[in-house]
């Protein structure tokens, strides 16, 4: 049943228990019918009651129609591969700066995830993935033994999406990190898959293919960021320790060259003491020879 029958339903309901309530108490007390249809009559116009049903009926259709849209991009392949990826894109766009990761880059060799991050250890590649209608089946099925059919279809269809994931960017050799991310933009997806395929999802998590949701891959973005600026503030207190190393060396040169100047001071201080010491004992001789002469002219 649509949206706007829902609660379009739901005012005819509150408003036929209302009347019957009035009309007992009407039978019960003997209250004059006409003054109280007309009291009522007066009160919903007062309170605007037919245009705040009517706003309710618009709001409701609106809805209906969101959800018809919904509905229908996520029952489309190329539509809800799409959808799938503006939301990867809007995730990434809420948890990391813009410089930091890329959408629909040829990053690996020839290949071009849906979208990449950059990190000092490499290339993290994520590829959206959204398995939804076989899925669907399962859900849908009204036993197991219907869904079982479905559910082979999923774990085959999933593992083939990861396989390729695991062969196309967890490359190293290429410039990838040793892992990549398999993105299923739905909770519910995301969930089952944990639930009912968790070995098949383990032994791709060996294989460096970790799975994730909306939710998990925010977290992970967060760690991913907290590592990125951790690794820019080593480098730049490993560029402070290497201008301090600069400065000591420079310092220490400094020093020796203070030390060398000093010596020579102190070696001409050294001079000077025995210049001053000689010029002396060379004027008092010099004052000695020249008394005995200035003795004889008198």
């Amino acid at each position: 049943m649509p949206i706007v029958d829902y609660l379009l339903g739901g005012l005819l309901v509150v408003a036929v228990l209302l009347l019957l309530q009035i009309r007992r108490l009407i039978q019960a007390d003997d209250i004059d019918s006409d003054a109280l249809t007309a009291a009522m009559s007066t009160t919903l116009a007062d309170l605007q009651f037919a245009e705040s049903v009517s706003r309710i009926e618009d709001r409701a259709k609106t809805l209906q129609d969101v959800h018809t849209d919904l509905e229908r991009l996520l029952r489309v392949p190329r539509e809800r591969g799409e959808f799938g990826e503006e939301q990867l894109e809007v995730i990434l766009e809420d948890h990391l700066p813009p410089e930091m990761f890329g959408i629909r880059k040829r990053v690996v060799g020839n290949k071009t995830p849906d979208a990449s991050i950059e990190t000092a250890e490499g290339i993290i590649c994520i590829d959206s993935k959204f398995s939804l209608d076989a899925y669907e089946r399962v859900i849908e099925a009204p036993n197991p033994e219907a869904a079982a059919p479905h559910e082979r279809t999923v774990r085959n269809q999933v593992e083939g999406q990861l396989e390729k994931i695991a062969a196309d960017y967890v490359r190293p050799d290429l410039g990838t990190t040793d892992f990549a991310f398999a993105f299923v933009p739905s909770e519910g997806v995301y969930y089952y898959l944990v639930t009912e395929e968790y070995d098949m999802l383990r032994r791709f998590t060996k294989r460096g293919v970790q799975v994730v949701s909306p939710l998990t891959l925010g977290h992970k973005l967060e760690l991913i960021k907290a590592g990125v600026q951790a690794q820019k503030l080593s480098e730049e207190a490993e560029e402070i320790l290497d201008q301090l190393g600069r400065l000591g060396r420079r310092f220490d040169a400094f020093e020796d060259e203070w030390g060398t100047l000093e010596r020579h001071i102190s070696n001409a201080h050294s001079k000077a003491e025995d210049v001053e010491t000689e010029l002396t004992r060379m004027r008092t001789e010099f004052d000695r020879i020249e008394q005995p002469a200035l003795d004889r002219e008198d």
